[in-house]
């Protein structure tokens, strides 16, 4: 019996040697254990994760330690540092302990998922750790903004403030490009100075505020602006959107710019007007009203436009006729054209002259008054 139960311990001694051997690991029990808080830690793709191990002797010797990973994915990367350094092997006194630093970046293209793998101490303890990947990882880049519509009038300007995040493993260049309506202006302004191209690092990101402005006739509705992130290796867009509510605004004024005139008391003048719609939107139903001097007339045709298209022009006639005993000199007219958003004044310096007829009468007079003074000269004069 005592043979056999000889042959049976010496026989499990073997298997025990020949699967340590084999493994390459042996028992915490050989005086070395590995410890950390964290054995399952869960991060998004592109993310790093720090380690603090101890490497602790429990037994009775000094042990040199080779400290290794094992089960890593081939495309991670790691540092295993202690005192500033990066080691492969630690020596440790009994009873004391010493602490590792572990550091593993996560690639951005990779699955979601749980990755396994062993920080080992050869032929004394390892260390199972978790680290899940939370999301599917990608090679791309990002272009995102918490608000891609802004709504103002034509003569607003239109800031976005946008992120573009490199989540490639490489240090990435972008050229900033746009595609807006024609005459629209954009402007990117990566890291607040404007320039058409941008560098970010590996899996960081870049602040670009992106400045648009219409043009200034731009009629109501709703725009698009595609805005592009590109390299040879990725890229990305982002579609930006303004509205234009439009703007009411509108010249009245005559085609040569003149807004001085003469007439003959009596008369009457006709005077081309110009309506013009410098705003976006359309106007409807203008009308025409005048401040006229006493007893003058004024009349328009039309005395209404129907509407009036955003920068298009209109004539209208005004018919001025002044009063017929007005006396000679400057009187001034004032003509509104003015609808339910928006109304434009001309104000017209009317220079009154006098008749010709009268101016003949006028003569008559003197030259009479003349000939009865050398009359009465002649007859009277003598005596």
């Amino acid at each position: 019996m005592e043979n056999r139960a000889s042959c049976s311990k010496a026989l499990f001694t073997f298997f025990l040697t020949l699967l340590m051997s084999v493994s390459g690991i042996t028992f915490a029990g050989d005086g070395i254990s590995l410890y950390t808080p964290y054995v399952k830690i869960s991060v998004p793709p592109g993310e790093s994760v720090d380690y603090s191990i101890d490497i602790k002797n429990n037994g009775s010797e000094t042990r040199n330690v080779d400290i290794f990973i094992s089960g890593l994915p081939g495309d991670w990367e790691y540092t295993l540092k202690a005192g500033g350094f990066n080691i492969k092997q630690v020596s440790v006194l009994p009873g004391e302990k010493r602490t590792l630093s572990l550091k593993i970046d996560i690639p951005l293209n990779i699955n979601k998922g749980n990755y396994q793998f062993k920080v080992i101490a050869r032929n004394y303890d390892a260390l199972p750790l978790v680290i899940n990947v939370s999301a599917q990882g990608s090679f791309k880049t990002e272009f995102t903004s918490e608000q891609i519509n802004m709504q103002g009038h034509a003569k607003s300007n239109f800031s976005f403030t946008t992120r573009l995040k490199n989540q490639t493993g490489e240090k990435q260049v972008y050229s900033l490009q746009a595609s807006p309506p024609k005459g629209w202006t954009v402007i990117f302004k990566p890291n607040y100075k404007q320039a058409t191209a941008v560098e970010i690092e590996p899996n960081n990101t870049a602040n670009v505020t992106i400045d648009i402005s219409p043009p200034f006739n731009t009629e109501a509705g709703n725009y698009k602006i595609p805005v592009h992130a590109s390299n040879r290796s990725s890229s990305a867009s982002l579609d930006l959107e303004v509205v234009i509510t439009g703007t009411f605004d509108m010249e009245l004024t005559t085609p040569s710019g003149l807004l001085s005139y003469d007439i003959t008391a009596g008369n009457t003048k006709r005077i081309e007007l110009a309506v013009v719609n410098t705003g976006s939107s359309e106007l409807k139903n203008i009308v025409f009203r005048s401040s006229n001097p006493v007893n003058w007339e004024i009349t328009f045709k039309p005395d209404t436009l129907p509407q009036l298209k955003a920068g298009e022009t209109s004539q209208v006639i005004a018919s001025i006729k002044a009063y017929e005993k007005a006396i000679p000199g400057d009187y001034v007219t004032t003509i509104t054209a003015q609808t339910n958003e928006v109304s434009s004044k001309a104000s017209l310096r009317i220079s009154v002259k006098t008749p010709l007829l009268w101016g003949w009468i006028g003569i008559f007079i003197i030259v009479a008054t003349l000939g009865i003074i050398f009359y009465l000269y002649r007859k009277y004069g003598r005596r």
